[in-house]
């Protein structure tokens, strides 16, 4: 035994089979208990000294026994067995389910990644009245103040102030805490004459602000989408006491060196943005809500110190350049791997995944104490955003055993939820092609019992495959290409491909073979490799499990005979290149050398001839395009072409034929 595992009855609320616990859970020692954080604490202090790794199944006295545990090192990981599990109409049958959530539960998870934000405590107020000012009085001894009123109201100056007051309206604003720039139209200073109200002088647009917070209280639509997640941007309704002094003590809070998560981790060098001036993929671009990802010359730029965290981009980025990182898709897939296979080693049927953030810790904690509690074969799993759940993780716990996917959200759809409901889309166009239906959903609600309702519609799940034990190893899009084919393989499908909606990130690449002309342009941008070409002959060759449908070619192509077609391949052809056209290079008229292909060739012929341009009227002229580019010199040289041979030039006009009518 690796693990020491409480299991706590909490003075028989509930009935744990600690047998049936103990079959899911191997490699843990369970050891059952009553009252573990009272009268038989010290059962948790002696295994304290026993070396070994301890799993609690009791969150609500989390701290008791954090504290006990203050002077050793031994690891502690915590489950809710009783909200979860324990305290059901159910709860007889839940001990399956008490074990997935213990093996879950003693899965590590890696450490957090943490980006550094630095506060000198600069702020300015952005205000339309005497709020704005009372504001900042309370913050004028703990802050550097400077207080811009937008004018649309009179304002009495007070008798003294200890900061600046100034006129302007915000137009723009960037940056985050620690770093805001603000564009100001109408900056004026007040004249120091002013008496009953301030008197402006003269307004100056474009004026610049450099700050560390920002405190607005205009009245205004914010500045940024997505306010709530900018660090250091703090917005109230003037008209609202109570916001506005949250605002002001939040506000004083906000000086000093801060720590924030690096929620997304970012490799440029994967990115499908752009090459060459020609943009392609812009996924994680039109769902991110926060302006927090930027284009770039070749990929995207995120700015961790913007992120807010939601994952929306990690959830739709098909080359997985972008990856959240609370936890990485790696380790949440190995958590809920842990939790479907011991649910089914200790006898549980047709597990349900229910993933949710921290709203939804409180609705199963109401439903747990105030209805019938969740049911047995809903397996809760607390994730730090929904949205940033990817196609990889869901996939592969189709594929683990999971019956059905269901995802908590709020009645009020969080911001980039675009995503999430993309990914869903792509899982169940997969699954309803292999015959097994959509398999996974949303249940967007506030309520405990609409929670309930909603769940008690997936009892017509069931699995009816075997599971796949695979570990998810790899890229994301490699793990969800492999759970997607052991689908396959369970289900006994004999499906080869199958449509999926736009954006899927899966699908080949159509080309009008008869306009091809082979010029290779379209492997020159390709980010991932799926178009292909031959060092050693014209040749154009296709990777369909690379292709991440994100445009380039099509955008690149001269011809413009490229398209896009999303879809799942399960033949052996979309592992192994496939050539699309090959030609045998055409030989040089002249000195024999490989130059070029032929269809090239003939359609740079076809167009010179289309646009009757004068070097080319003469038939053995057109030969010249046959020949490699050092023989073109030589037969421009010593070959009888003259480039000047052309028809007569048009007279140069001059200022005095137009002074003579002739112009």
């Amino acid at each position: 035994m690796d693990r020491t595992t409480f299991v706590c009855s909490c003075e028989d609320t509930m009935a744990p089979d600690l047998a049936t616990i103990a079959q899911g859970c191997a490699g843990q020692e369970i050891r059952g208990a009553v009252q573990l954080c009272r009268q038989q604490l010290d059962r948790f202090r002696a295994a304290l000294g026993e070396g070994r790794p301890i799993t609690v199944a009791c969150t609500q006295e989390q701290a008791v026994f954090e504290q006990e545990a203050e002077d050793s090192a031994t690891p502690l990981a915590f489950a809710n067995i009783r909200e979860c599990a324990g305290w059901s109409r159910e709860g007889e049958a839940a001990s399956p389910k008490m074990a997935a959530l213990l093996a879950a539960a003693a899965v590590p998870m890696p450490p957090t990644p943490l980006v550094s934000l630095e506060s000198q405590g600069v702020c300015l107020v952005l205000g339309r009245d005497e709020v704005a000012i009372e504001a900042a009085k309370r913050l004028a001894e703990t802050l550097d103040i400077t207080v811009l009123l937008s004018g649309e109201v009179e304002v009495t100056p007070p008798p003294a102030l200890p900061f600046p007051v100034l006129r302007g309206r915000a137009r723009s604003a960037q940056g985050f805490l620690g770093a805001f720039e603000v564009v100001v139209d109408g900056y004026a200073a007040p004249a120091p004459s002013s008496r009953a109200a301030y008197i402006w002088g003269s307004p100056r647009d474009g004026a610049k602000s450099r700050c560390d917070i920002l405190l607005d209280l205009s009245g205004r639509p914010p500045l940024f989408p997505a306010e709530a997640g900018r660090e250091g941007y703090l917005r109230a309704d003037p008209a609202d006491r109570a916001a506005v002094l949250e605002a002001v003590l939040a506000a004083q809070g906000l000086v000093g060196s801060f720590d924030k998560p690096r929620f997304v981790t970012f490799q440029d060098s994967l990115c499908a943005h752009a090459r060459n001036r020609r943009v392609g993929c812009s996924r994680c671009l039109d769902v991110c809500p926060t302006g927090a990802i930027t284009p770039g010359k070749e990929s995207v730029q995120i700015s961790a110190e913007i992120c807010a965290g939601c994952g929306a981009c990690a959830a739709v980025c098909p080359t997985g350049a972008a990856q959240y990182a609370l936890p990485p898709a790696e380790a949440l897939g190995r958590r809920i791997r842990a939790a479907l296979m011991a649910f089914r080693a200790a006898g549980g049927v047709d597990p349900v995944l229910l993933l949710h953030a921290a709203h939804g810790e409180a609705l199963i904690d109401a439903l747990a104490r105030h209805g019938d509690g969740l049911p047995a074969r809903v397996i809760p799993l607390r994730v730090q955003e929904v949205t940033s759940l990817d196609l990889s993780v869901l996939a592969a716990a189709l594929s683990w055993g999971a019956a059905g996917i269901r995802l908590l959200l709020p009645a009020r759809r969080p911001e980039g939820v675009e995503g999430l409901l993309r990914v869903i889309a792509t899982l169940n166009a997969a699954t309803e092609g292999l015959g097994l239906g959509p398999r996974a959903g949303l249940i967007e609600t506030d309520d405990p019992f609409s929670l309930a309702e909603a769940l008690a519609e997936t009892r017509a799940l069931s699995t009816g495959w075997e599971p796949d034990a695979t570990l998810p190893i790899g890229t994301p899009r490699e793990v969800a290409l492999r759970a997607l084919r052991a689908l396959r393989r369970a289900a006994g499908s004999t499906v080869e491909t199958i449509a999926l909606p736009p954006l899927a990130g899966f699908g080949r690449v159509r080309v009008e073979v008869g306009g091809c002309t082979l010029c290779l342009s379209c492997t020159m941008v390709c980010p991932v490799g799926a178009l292909r070409s031959n060092p050693d002959r014209p040749e154009l060759s296709f990777l369909e499990d690379a292709c991440v449908q994100c445009g380039l070619c099509a955008a690149t192509c001269p011809e413009k005979v490229i398209t896009l077609e999303p879809r799942l391949n399960f033949t052996e052809a979309a592992s192994s290149p496939q050539i699309i056209k090959a030609e045998e290079p055409m030989a040089c008229i002249r000195c024999g050398k490989l130059f070029a292909t032929r269809a090239s060739v003939e359609r740079v012929r076809e167009r010179l001839l289309a646009a009757g341009h004068w070097m080319y009227q003469d038939p053995q002229r057109l030969q010249v395009l046959e020949m490699c580019e050092d023989c073109r010199i030589v037969e421009a040289t010593v070959g009888g072409v003259d480039p000047y041979a052309g028809p007569e030039r048009p007279r140069t006009v001059t200022t005095e034929d137009y002074r003579r009518g002739q112009g």
